[in-house]
C-alpha cells in the first residue's frame, strides 16, 4: 500500500504538494500525519477539495504500508506516527522537499530535494519535465502553497525556479483570484486605513428579494491586494455579495465577490470593462468618476441578478386543512393545537375558503362554536400555482392583501401553502436560504460549497457511514420520498464531533421505508408501529434509527405529545432547541444540503442553546435538564430569555407534572457525561434539584468528591477487568452522600426508579456506608489487614459502590485497602471444584461450602498457591477429620 502524507501542523504547502504527489502515485492514499493550520482547515471547510478523497490515520492499517512518500517534510519526528513505518525494514520512502541538509533527516529511496522557495514548486518542475499536466483545480491548490510559502513570490527564499513554477501553474488554470481569498497576511497601514473607510462606507441593495452589498472608499495614491481587503470585509459581515469601488489617483478600481448562483460577479463586472469567474472577478474603470460608478451599479445589478423566484421555492407543505362542515369548536381546537393562525377550507379535495384565527375567536366569543365553518370562511380569495413567479406573489399578498395563500395543482389538488409571514422571510433571507433546485456552478477552478456539507460528510465519516447515507438516500429517490439526517447527528458534524447515533427522518412512511432499505440491503428492520419508527440494524451490529416526520402537539403541560405526521419543516420544529434542528438532505440530487429553518447555525457559531417557542418548558419540563446537559457537555450558555422562560417554568410548578422515570431518565443522562459537577451546579442554581428533593444541593460537596469519583471511575475502566461499570450510579451516590436513609428514600419514590435502582440506593448503599466506616475506623487504629479480612468486607458489594467508597474517603489507607481489594482479591477463585471434593471422599453437602470458604481464605493470603496445595490443605484439615470419626 501507498501512503502520501507531510508533516503535522499542515500548510498550503503540504496540501499543493500531496495533490502534485497523487499525480505521480496515482493509486496511494493522501493521508494527513496531523492536525492542519487554521488557514487551510478552514479551506477544507469552503472548497471542494473533498473530492480528492483525503483518508484519516484510524482508516489506515499501518503494517499494510510498503511505500511511504513524503511531502514537505523529511524528518521523522515531524510525522506522527508514519514516524515508525519510515523506519521499519521493507518500507520504501519517497521524499520530496525544499528544505536540504536537516539534520537527523529520513534518507529515501528516491530523493527529489531542491533548494527553491515551496515544495510545490519541486513538483512542478517534475511535471514540467515528464510533460505531466494538472487541471485547474489542481493547478489552484498547488499554486496556494506555492505563493504562500514565498510570501506571494516576495520572500528571500523566492528563486527563478518558483517564479517558471508559478507561471506553468497559471498557464494550466491555476486561479490567483482564489490564491489572493485564501491566503492570510498582514495588512499595510495605508490598506488598514483604507478598510477602515470601506467598511463605514458598506450598504446593501436588495435586487429581486437578494442583498448585494456595495463599499467604496477614495484615495489619492496606489494602495495593493484590494481583493485581500474585498475578502476581509465579505468574511467580517457573511456577505453573499459584495463590490467594492476605490479611486485611487485618476482611476476607479473595483472588485467583485459572490457566493450566489443568482449574482454572476464576472458579467456584473463585464459592463465596467472587466470581468473574471461568476465568483470572483475585477475591473479598473478610467473613464468615470468613482460618482458615476456608484451610480451605474445598482442599474447593472437590476440586470443581472435574477433569481427567478417561484412559490414552489418558499411555500410550506403539507398544509393543515379543515372541511367546510366542520364546527367553529373544532377549527378552533386545531389551530391553537398547531399554533398557526390561517387556513384552508376544502370541500373534498378543493379549497374553497380561507378561515383565520381571529375570525374563529369571534364566533366563539358570539356563542357560535356550533356552527359549521363554511358560514365564516372568507371565499374571496386567490390560490396560486407551484409555478407562480414571486413577482405575482408580492402583488397578492402586499397589494391585494391576503394574508393566506393556498398553492394548488392545475387539477386544483392543494399542495402547499405561504403565508404573509414566509414572504417576509424570504425577501429578508431568500438569498441566502437558496433554493433546493437549480443551484447553478459558480464557475471554473474551485466550487465553493457555503451552503452544503457534502464535504463534511466526505471527511470526517468512515466509509461505511458515508456509504450507508448514500444509500439511504438512493432508497428514498427510489421511492419517490424525501430523506434527511438530522439532530444531534449534523450538530456534532458541523462542531466536528464524532456522533454515531444517527437519526433519519423520511417524508413518508417511515416503516416502509425501513422495510424497503432492508430488503435492499444486508441489515434487519425492529418496527415499532405505535410511534412509527423503525430501527436498521446492520450484520455488523450498528444500528440506525428511522422514523416518519411528524409533528407533535401536548394536551397539557408535562403530558407525552400526541405524534401526526408532517412535513420536515414541521418535524424539526417539534424538537427542543435550536441546535438540534439541522437536517441534511440525503436524496441524490440535493445530497448534503444543510436545511437550517431556525437559526441553528448562528447558535451553534455563538455557542448558543435556545428553545424554539415560549411554550416549550411548558409543553416539555424535560427539556430543562436536556438545556443544562447540552450547555455544560458543548461549552454553550442558554440564552438569556430561554433562562428566563426556564426559571418562569419551575416557578411555576411545571416540573411536578412530569413522571419520575422521565426525570429519573435525564439524571442518568446527564451522569453518564464525562464530569457531571457542572451540570449539577447548573441544576442547583437555577433550582431544578430542590423539585427533586428539598434538601438536595451540590453547594455543600467540594469539587474534589466528583473529580475524585471521576478519577475512580476512569481508574476502574483503564483496568480492562471486563466487568461493566455504571459510571451514572458512583456519581449519583456522591450527589446523595450527606443525606440519610429516609431522604434518600423519598428520592427513590419520587423518581420511581426500577427495583434494581431501588435496591441500589437503598440498602446496598447504606451497606457500603457502613463498611466503609469499618474501614476507615480500622485505618485509623492501624488495623494489620489480612487479605481474607478485606475479601470477606467487600466482597458483596457492587464496583460501583466500592468506587463511591474509594471517591467519598478521605484517608488514604482506606482508599488503597478498597484499590487492592478491586486489582487482586476482587476475581481470585479457588481452582478445587466440587468433583475434585468427591473424589477425596467427601459427600456434597453444607460442608462444601465451608471447605470452599476456608480455601478462598487460605489462598487470598497466601498459604495456597497451587492446585496440590489446596488437596494438600483439604486433605489435611477436613478429610482426615473425617477418617478419624468412629463408624457407627
Amino acid at each position: 500500500m501507498d501512503v502520501i502524507t507531510t508533516h503535522i501542523n499542515a500548510d498550503f504547502d503540504c496540501l499543493g504538494g500531496m495533490i502534485a504527489a497523487k499525480k505521480l502515485y496515482p493509486d496511494a492514499a493522501m493521508v494527513f500525519a496531523g492536525a492542519q493550520e487554521r488557514s487551510l482547515r478552514e479551506f477544507f471547510m469552503q472548497s471542494a477539495c473533498y473530492a480528492y478523497e483525503f483518508k484519516r490515520i484510524k482508516d489506515i492499517d499501518l503494517e499494510d504500508i510498503t511505500r511511504l512518500i513524503l511531502v514537505d517534510v523529511c524528518q521523522a519526528e515531524r510525522i506522527g506516527p508514519f514516524g515508525e513505518v519510515a523506519k521499519r525494514p521493507g518500507v520504501e520512502v519517497h521524499i520530496y522537499d525544499h528544505h536540504p541538509n536537516k539534520p537527523h533527516a529520513l534518507r529515501g529511496t528516491v530523493e527529489e530535494v531542491r533548494s527553491v522557495g515551496s515544495t510545490v514548486t519541486v513538483l512542478t518542475h517534475i511535471f514540467m519535465e515528464r510533460g505531466i499536466h494538472p487541471n485547474a483545480d489542481e493547478a489552484t491548490m498547488m499554486l496556494l502553497g506555492l505563493y504562500e510559502d514565498t510570501s506571494k513570490l516576495l520572500s528571500h527564499a523566492t528563486s527563478s525556479a518558483d517564479y517558471q513554477a508559478a507561471a506553468y501553474l497559471v498557464e494550466h488554470g491555476g486561479n490567483l483570484n482564489t490564491v489572493s481569498d485564501f491566503l492570510v497576511q498582514e495588512l499595510t497601514s495605508d490598506q488598514v486605513a483604507l478598510l477602515h473607510e470601506l467598511l463605514q462606507s458598506l450598504t446593501a441593495i436588495n435586487v429581486n428579494s437578494i442583498d448585494v452589498h456595495v463599499a467604496h472608499a477614495s484615495v489619492d495614491d496606489f494602495v495593493g491586494d484590494l481583493a485581500v481587503l474585498a475578502h476581509k470585509i465579505k468574511d467580517m459581515h457573511a456577505l453573499n455579495a459584495l463590490f467594492v469601488a476605490v479611486r485611487m489617483g485618476d482611476r476607479i478600481f473595483m472588485v467583485g465577490r459572490s457566493r450566489l448562483p443568482e449574482v454572476s460577479a464576472g458579467e456584473i463586472l463585464e459592463e465596467f470593462g472587466g470581468g473574471g469567474h461568476a465568483f470572483a472577478s475585477s475591473a479598473t474603470v478610467k473613464d468615470l468618476t468613482l460618482v458615476q460608478v456608484l451610480d451605474k451599479l445598482p442599474v447593472v445589478l437590476r440586470r443581472h441578478v435574477n433569481p427567478h423566484w417561484e412559490a414552489r421555492h418558499i411555500m410550506f407543505s403539507p398544509v393543515k386543512s379543515v372541511q367546510k362542515a366542520d364546527t367553529i369548536a373544532q377549527v378552533r381546537e386545531i389551530l391553537t393545537r398547531y399554533n398557526i393562525n390561517a387556513m384552508p377550507v376544502l370541500d373534498g379535495d378543493r379549497v374553497v375558503g380561507i378561515i383565520t384565527r381571529q375570525v374563529v375567536e369571534k364566533a366563539a366569543h358570539h356563542l357560535l362554536e356550533d356552527i359549521p365553518v363554511s358560514e365564516y370562511m372568507s371565499s374571496d380569495f386567490s390560490s396560486v400555482t407551484p409555478d407562480t413567479a414571486l413577482q405575482t406573489l408580492q402583488e397578492l399578498i402586499v397589494g391585494r392583501h391576503q394574508r393566506f395563500v393556498p398553492v394548488v395543482e392545475d387539477d386544483g389538488q392543494l399542495v402547499g401553502a405561504l403565508t404573509r409571514t414566509d414572504l417576509l422571510h424570504h425577501l429578508v433571507s431568500g438569498a441566502v436560504a437558496r433554493r433546493r433546485q437549480g443551484i447553478g456552478d459558480p464557475g471554473n477552478g474551485l466550487t465553493l460549497k457555503k451552503r452544503t456539507v457534502a464535504h463534511l460528510l466526505r471527511n470526517q465519516l468512515r466509509d461505511s457511514l458515508q456509504k450507508t447515507l448514500s444509500t439511504i438516500g438512493a432508497v428514498g429517490d427510489a421511492l419517490g420520498r424525501s430523506v434527511f439526517v438530522v439532530g444531534g447527528f449534523v450538530r456534532d458534524l458541523l462542531l466536528r464531533q464524532e456522533n454515531f447515533d444517527v437519526d433519519i427522518v423520511v417524508e413518508g412512511d417511515g416503516i416502509a421505508f425501513a422495510e424497503e432499505y432492508a430488503r435492499r440491503y444486508d441489515c434487519r428492520v425492529r418496527a415499532h408501529k405505535k410511534f412509527a419508527t423503525a430501527v436498521l440494524i446492520f450484520a455488523d451490529g450498528f444500528k440506525v434509527d428511522v422514523a416518519s416526520a411528524r409533528t407533535e402537539y401536548y394536551l397539557e403541560p408535562g403530558a407525552l405529545p400526541t405524534v401526526e405526521n408532517a412535513s420536515i419543516k414541521l418535524d424539526l420544529y417539534r424538537r427542543d432547541f435550536t441546535i438540534n434542528t439541522l437536517a441534511i438532505a440525503l436524496n441524490g440530487p440535493h445530497f448534503g444540503e444543510l436545511l437550517d429553518y431556525f437559526g441553528g447555525q448562528n447558535d451553534l457559531r455563538g455557542k448558543a442553546i435556545r428553545v424554539l417557542h415560549n411554550l416549550s418548558f411548558v409543553e416539555d419540563p424535560t427539556r430543562m435538564f436536556r438545556a443544562i446537559r447540552f450547555e455544560q457537555r458543548l461549552g454553550f450558555q442558554m440564552g438569556r430569555h430561554t433562562v428566563h422562560l426556564l426559571k418562569s417554568a419551575v416557578r411555576m410548578g411545571f416540573l411536578d407534572k412530569i413522571s419520575g422515570p422521565r426525570v429519573f431518565n435525564e439524571l442518568v443522562l446527564i451522569f453518564r457525561e464525562s464530569d457531571p459537577l457542572p451540570a449539577m451546579r447548573r441544576l442547583d442554581e437555577l433550582g431544578l434539584l430542590a423539585f427533586i428533593h428539598p434538601t438536595l444541593s451540590v453547594r455543600h460537596l467540594s469539587d474534589g468528591t466528583f473529580a475524585a469519583a471521576k478519577q475512580a471511575v476512569d481508574w476502574y475502566e483503564l483496568l480492562y477487568t471486563g466487568e461493566r461499570c455504571q459510571r451514572w450510579k458512583v456519581f449519583f451516590l456522591c450527589l446523595l452522600s450527606d443525606l440519610d436513609h429516609g431522604e434518600v428514600q423519598q428520592i427513590v419514590q419520587r423518581l420511581a426508579m426500577p427495583p434494581q435502582c431501588e435496591e441500589f440506593f437503598g440498602s446496598e448503599r447504606d451497606a457500603a456506608t457502613r463498611i466503609l466506616n469499618q474501614i476507615e475506623w480500622r485505618s485509623m487504629q492501624s488495623y494489620r489487614w489480612r487479605d481474607s479480612d478485606i475479601h470477606a468486607l467487600l466482597k458483596d458489594l457492587p464496583v460501583e459502590a466500592l468506587l463511591y467508597g474509594m471517591a467519598i474517603t478521605e484517608h488514604e489507607e482506606a482508599r488503597r485497602t478498597i484499590s487492592h481489594f478491586i486489582t487482586h482479591l476482587r476475581h481470585v477463585k479457588c481452582l478445587l471444584r466440587g468433583h475434585d471434593l468427591q473424589s477425596l471422599g467427601l459427600a456434597p453437602g453444607p460442608i462444601y461450602r465451608e471447605i470452599f470458604d476456608a480455601l478462598l481464605d487460605v489462598r487470598l493470603d497466601g498459604q495456597v498457591v497451587t492446585r496440590e496445595d489446596e488437596l494438600q490443605f483439604v486433605t489435611n484439615r477436613y478429610v482426615e477429620k473425617i477418617e478419624e470419626k468412629p463408624s457407627r
